[in-house]
């Protein structure tokens, strides 16, 4: 950078108010001030002046939302709507042979909370094999690509802190058999994190604090990063996207897919009932007519508790986070900018102040959420799902939504397969719970794991490993 361009960078910072961020220009090394000079060279004031503008605080008074509960093709099922599913699996069916699907995996985060270090996705999760999310995500798409015919395109988001070692690791597992021309990475915009009154907050004495921009960010970052126009010269119509966290996702279901064709709707998201109506999860519902995900917070005390005439609660449809997106929605999406709001999420942080010590502020970041592009199809299925087989994110060390308890869900369901086949039960461990695993190349439900169960299964690691 020239004397003349960094005079000019300096005064635009200055001019907004920013002047800040150069405190230490003056003691970073060359390598430090390119990496520095970067970071503000990719700030879009039009953005983050409209960042700032949310840090006001709203009336109190607005009027509350009109909640509803949204309409769902159920999990127990009538004859018209076992018809109904008839047909959609075999519109999926013809959908994933045509290879018009394509998958999509959100994986920018660490494994910081789980006491692992490195990306989440490479944290091990094989109840027996200790295979790792990733491998776990890319033999359910091998399991399509032997059951189709057709080879699966994989679109994996990345973050800036984890994209290298994501890359290295797929290919240091040669892209776990998929192809490396078949898996494409692209990596997630950062935003710059602000205190409470709009200023821009430092990491270090070179470097902005910036945040990932929110899992919303995954439509505007296919756009940016020419994945859509990958996936149309590839004759895709349509995502189906998941997050790396939940092992029991199913990528390649035709039933999702076939309801979400016929439906032609522009997104789909799955559901699971709520254990009780205390869960503190997101339910998918209306609000002012629109349809979106409805944040435990914001709904009524009456709402949450409120019951349907066959006594289940109406406000159950938990968020799975499981979407089909039709590509050409996408694009509309995001052909003039990401048309998603922006939420708020305050906390502490530590910074590096003008000083140079480090410090704890109150500080913001700022996501969009991909469910809010819901409000913006014309046409959405909501299919109910069964939690035990389909919802098990690893997201804390301990407790619910562990890595035990991950463990746990898999292992019950697959020793629910043995017995349902006439099988014995397998072992446990110390915990109690079922020693066996299935690869999902093996069986990815209880009837075609009926139809492969081998007579004597093989034993690795004092465990069952169908394989």
């Amino acid at each position: 950078m020239t004397a003349s361009e960094l005079a000019d960078l300096r005064g635009l910072f200055e001019s907004e108010g920013q002047g800040h961020v150069f405190a230490h220009w003056e003691a970073l090394d060359e390598s430090g001030r390119e990496r520095l000079s970067r970071q503000l060279e990719s700030i879009d004031f039009e953005l983050l002046g409209e960042l700032r503008g949310l840090l006001t605080p709203t009336a109190a008074d607005a009027p509350l939302p009109r909640c509803e509960p949204p309409e769902l093709f159920p999990l127990e099922r009538d004859a018209g709507a076992t018809r109904q599913a008839e047909d959609a699996i075999r519109r999926g069916e013809d959908a994933l042979s045509a290879g018009l699907v394509g998958y999509v995996l959100v994986a920018g985060g660490q494994g910081s909370r789980l006491g692992f270090e490195g990306p989440k996705g490479m944290f091990p999760v094989g109840p027996v094999s200790g295979c790792s999310l990733f491998e776990w995500h890319a033999r359910r798409l091998l399991a399509a690509r032997d059951r189709y015919g057709a080879a699966p395109t994989w679109y994996i988001m990345t973050s800036d802190t984890n994209d290298a070692p994501t890359r290295a690791f797929f290919a240091e597992h040669d892209h776990f058999d998929l192809g490396a021309d078949n898996v494409r990475f692209f990596t997630q915009a950062m935003l710059p994190a602000l205190d409470t009154s709009g200023r821009i907050l430092m990491s270090a004495k070179g470097a902005l604090f910036l945040a990932p921009n929110g899992h919303g960010g995954t439509l505007a970052a296919l756009a940016a990063s020419g994945s859509l126009e990958h996936a149309r010269e590839r004759g895709i119509e349509c995502f189906s996207y998941l997050q790396v966290d939940n092992p029991l996702g199913r990528p390649a279901d035709p039933l999702f897919i076939g309801l979400h064709l016929i439906e032609g709707a522009m997104m789909s998201n799955k559901t699971v009932a709520k254990r009780d109506a205390a869960e503190k999860v997101g339910v998918i519902g209306r609000v002012d007519g629109k349809l979106g995900c409805i944040e435990y917070s914001d709904l009524p005390d009456e709402l949450r508790n409120a019951r349907d005439a066959s006594g289940a609660l109406l406000f159950r449809a938990g968020n799975t986070a499981s979407h089909m997106l039709d590509r050409r929605f996408i694009e509309e999406l995001t052909g003039d900018g990401l048309r998603l709001p922006w939420h708020v999420a305050r906390k502490r942080m530590q910074v590096v102040d003008e000083s140079g010590a480090t410090i704890e502020v109150d500080g913001v970041k700022f996501e969009t959420f991909v469910f809010d592009a819901l409000g913006h199809a014309e046409r959405t299925v909501s299919l109910e799902v069964d939690r035990a087989l389909e919802f098990s994110p690893v997201k804390n060390a301990e407790g619910a939504d562990s890595p035990l308890s991950t463990r746990r869900d898999l292992t019950r369901m697959f020793a629910g397969w043995i017995e349902a086949a006439g099988g014995e039960p397998p072992p446990t461990d110390e915990h109690g719970h079922p020693l066996v695993e299935v690869d999902p190349r093996f069986a990815e439900d209880h009837a075609s794991f009926r139809a492969r169960m081998p007579a004597r299964p093989e034993i690795r690691r004092s465990g069952h490993l169908y394989r």
